[in-house]
């Protein structure tokens, strides 16, 4: 019997209506492995177990809705359908819904994003800023109509009146609303006297509250330029707004009473000071007072003049002493001068001169001759006595003599 030939396409075909016919939608389970994420948008992966391995690909759609980062080594529970691609005679499950084994979606993505926020600091104590004492406008990021915003201004206006309240109306949920309440924490500054900013919600389900765990929030609320409390759900409910806000509040409710304070209390805060500030003004002017009793009983303001009559006295005393002691000094002085004016005197070459000796030098010079040798033929001296000088002039050659 002559056996039935076919094409390759019409044998693929056949195979892509068996198996695309018989598994319309399956559920596996497996590990994600050479995850790929085209610039398209769409994901490539293979999920894998210990004996086998299966090619999927997640479109573009389906991949922007998945909380979570997907990377190499998780493992998932897909569901999809098996689909031929015909051009490779190959088939690959495309996926419409991935969970994380173990672990929530977004129990995963919160995990995630908490790891990544915290690695670049945006949890750290240094980054908090202070919330102003007393806020003379406080902007309120949150459905305009929710039970939260109505619980906050009630509390607010029943603490400080003196506080105002601007409404800046976003979505809290759903779809856009991330980027909502980022836009509004990036612009809030622009309204004019804000100086705090509160963001939240009331509580519902971690689906509701999403919202505030995205990314972009996050971002918004580290670089808005006002101090920010976070509101958000209950107190059970801990989203990544607000780890990164300056200050979290565990509802909104307390988020009211943290941020201004009671007006009763301020107004007892005034009181106590008011007493303690008189108290302190009545125990000064006291102790001034009794300073100045103590001083009025010292000699110096009874009689003030006495100091200076004993300065006066005790100056002249100097005075006389000073002169005494000038006095003895220009004796003791003129008593060394006349002792040395004497002692000069007696080795003055004058005196030398009146006992017989004479001295010579060149007429017109200062030397003195002390040899015939230094006189020649023709010379002119002069010789000084004890009386007078004589002057000379040399005729013959002088000897030298001998003694």
């Amino acid at each position: 019997m002559q056996p039935q030939i076919q094409t390759i396409s019409e044998l693929t075909g056949e195979i892509k209506d068996l198996i695309e016919g018989n598994l319309p939608e399956v559920w596996v389970q497996g590990e994600v492995s050479n995850c790929i994420k085209a610039s398209s948008g769409h994901v490539y992966l293979t999920l894998k177990d210990e004996k086998a391995q299966l090619a999927a690909v997640i479109w573009r759609n389906a991949a922007s809705k998945f909380r979570f980062d997907l990377h190499d080594g998780l493992q998932v529970v897909a569901n999809g359908s098996v689909e031929v691609y015909a051009p490779r005679g190959s088939y690959q499950l495309i996926i419409r819904q991935l969970i994380p084994h173990g672990v929530g979606a977004l129990e995963l993505a919160f995990r995630q994003m908490h790891a990544k926020l915290a690695a670049e600091g945006l949890f750290e104590s240094h980054r908090k800023r202070p919330i102003p004492l007393f806020p003379h406008r406080i902007a309120l990021i949150t459905s305009p109509t929710s039970a939260a915003v109505r619980d906050l201004i009630q509390v607010i206006t029943r603490r400080w009146r003196a506080a105002d309240i601007v409404v800046v109306p976003v979505k809290v949920q759903g779809e856009g609303a991330a980027a909502e309440i980022a836009a509004a924490l990036r612009s809030v500054h622009l309204i004019p006297n804000v100086d705090v900013v509160i963001c939240g919600r009331g509580g519902g389900s971690l689906e509701d509250l999403w919202a505030f765990n995205e990314e972009v929030v996050a971002r918004a609320i580290a670089a808005c330029q006002l101090p920010v409390i976070s509101a958000v759900g209950h107190e059970i409910d801990v989203t990544i707004a607000d780890l990164v806000a300056d200050v979290r509040a565990l509802t909104p409710s307390e988020a009211g009473e943290r941020v201004v304070p009671h007006q009763d209390e301020v107004r007892q805060a005034l009181d106590g000071l008011k007493q303690r500030l008189a108290s302190g003004l009545r125990d000064r002017a006291a102790t001034a007072r009794l300073k100045l009793d103590n001083l009025a009983t010292r000699r110096v303001l009874a009689r003030p003049f006495q100091r200076v009559h004993d300065e006066f006295t005790r100056l002249d005393e100097l005075e006389s002493r000073l002169l005494r002691a000038a006095r003895q000094r220009a004796v003791t002085a003129r008593q060394k001068l006349d002792l040395a004016a004497a002692s000069l005197d007696a080795l003055s070459p004058l005196k030398v001169l009146g006992r017989g000796y004479s001295i010579t030098r060149k007429t017109g010079s200062r030397e003195i001759i002390h040899s015939a040798e230094q006189l020649a033929i023709g010379d002119q001296i002069t010789t000084m006595l004890g009386h007078g000088e004589i002057v000379s002039r040399i005729e013959a050659a002088p000897a030298a003599s001998e003694i």
